[in-house]
């Protein structure tokens, strides 16, 4: 099932031709109206004119997330702000908010290619979307909303928090797809566990989960708590806001990313060459159809890797793979690469183990030390000290095996943890780097 079955099915050559043509004038835009991108082509010796094919793509220079903090707030913006009808922001964590504005077009597309995203995870019109992204400048909770409303789906509004009213929502109002993180989806498993509310009696068929990494077996988790079908779907505010790529329902084997409005490209985030396909590396997109604030070659810092292969679905756009990390979130332990999922991946597969963790950092001397503080089960707390201890050596054994990297595991009374409503804080990295 399509919900835009001439676009989502494009033959590989019409795509492509449709590419460069949107390209060309995307960059013939940007130069005009971006004092930012003038001078940066300038700087590389390319105008518009110079892009001929869409090889000539990577002749262009990186959009960093640094230059929309250094043109805060509207200093991208290609378009004079009363065309502007909504403005989302970054959540500023780590300095200035990026600031991103949508032109009353921009918010046509995005709803349609969140409803483009909606039917390939297999949601239709009869759902009732119960939609537990957060509302605001984070773009998660509106872009869902708007895709379901395009859909002609029914939404539930809900929003993050209150877990308590969510679970008495969703078996009140039967629910039968459900958004948010997939971190949150297991707090609310958690609850409803303790409400004495069995996901199996509710109505949901599907969970659309993003805006943080997650890996395989935590699919797998989840599917079995809350009794459904886990689909990845990803996004970024900087380029749009969530619905850029997100799996079928029929393969679940990669994301289909919307190549008729974003160009995706793979890096070797060191040197920024691109790879060969198949091989993982950052994923860099330039956005084609956006009016408010087009991007060109946007560094997203996302580790993933791309696919052109066909798909059963019959979906002609390509498939990057699940997000493992980021380049500028992973954490380098005695030399050793290791991102938070890795490590997650290994804490799931492991009986007693709760999905609940925290990685600390530390430096003693020239050394660095991983501590990882995991929830274990309710069962398991409450048994003897030699059996906890037991659960510890394994756990470090097992991620050393399988990261090579050793670790120190902290065994925690379940609920410890701090839990998030939106993206889940994992690492604390206490090193003066």
């Amino acid at each position: 099932m399509f919900f835009n079955e001439e676009f989502e099915t494009l033959p590989r050559p019409a795509l492509e031709a449709l590419q460069l043509k949107r390209l060309q004038s995307t960059l013939e835009r940007v130069y005009a109206s971006v004092p930012f991108y003038k001078t940066s082509f300038n700087a590389v010796g390319i105008t518009p004119a110079s892009v001929t094919c869409l090889d000539d793509l990577r002749k262009l220079p990186f959009t960093y997330k640094q230059d929309m903090r250094d043109s805060y707030p509207y200093g991208l913006f290609a378009v004079p702000m009363e065309e502007i009808v909504r403005i989302h922001a970054s959540s500023g964590t780590t300095g200035k908010p990026t600031v991103v504005g949508y032109t009353k077009k921009d918010i046509e597309v995005w709803s349609e290619l969140m409803a483009r995203s909606f039917v390939s995870a297999g949601a239709h019109r009869g759902d009732i979307i119960h939609n537990a992204y957060g509302y605001g400048l984070f773009t998660g909770g509106l872009g869902a909303h708007y895709g379901a409303e395009q859909l002609g789906a029914s939404v539930i509004p809900i929003s993050g928090g209150n877990t308590k009213r969510q679970i008495m929502i969703m078996k009140d109002f039967g629910s039968t797809v459900l958004t948010c993180t997939p971190s949150y989806s297991l707090f609310l498993a958690e609850e409803a566990r303790a409400e004495g509310v069995d996901f199996k009696n509710l109505k949901l068929r599907v969970g659309i989960f993003g805006a943080e990494p997650w890996s395989e077996a935590m699919r797998a988790e989840i599917e079995q708590k809350l009794n459904l079908a886990a689909i990845d779907i990803y996004g970024l505010s900087e380029i749009m806001g969530p619905g850029v790529a997100i799996e079928c329902i029929e393969a679940q084997k990669g994301l289909h990313i919307w190549e008729d409005h974003f160009i995706p490209e793979i890096i070797n985030p060191e040197t920024g060459e691109q790879v060969a396909e198949g091989e993982r590396g950052e994923l860099v997109i330039t956005t084609i159809t956006k009016q408010g604030i087009p991007l060109i070659r946007y560094r997203t810092r996302d580790i993933t890797s791309i696919s052109y292969e066909p798909c059963v679905c019959g979906r002609t756009h390509a498939r990057i793979a699940r997000m493992s990390g980021r380049s500028d979130d992973m954490l380098i332990i005695r030399g050793v690469n290791v991102f938070p999922s890795q490590i997650e991946a290994v804490l799931v597969r492991i009986e007693g183990i709760e999905p609940h963790y925290m990685l600390i950092v530390d430096r003693q001397g020239t050394l660095d030390t991983l501590t990882v503080q995991v929830e274990v089960s309710q069962h398991l707390f409450s048994d003897e000290i030699k059996v906890l201890q037991a659960l510890s050596r394994r756990v470090e054994k097992e991620i050393k095996d399988m990261l090579g990297v050793t670790c120190t595991v902290k065994l925690v009374e379940p609920r410890t943890i701090q839990r998030s409503e939106g993206k889940a804080t994992r690492v604390i990295d206490n090193r003066k780097l």
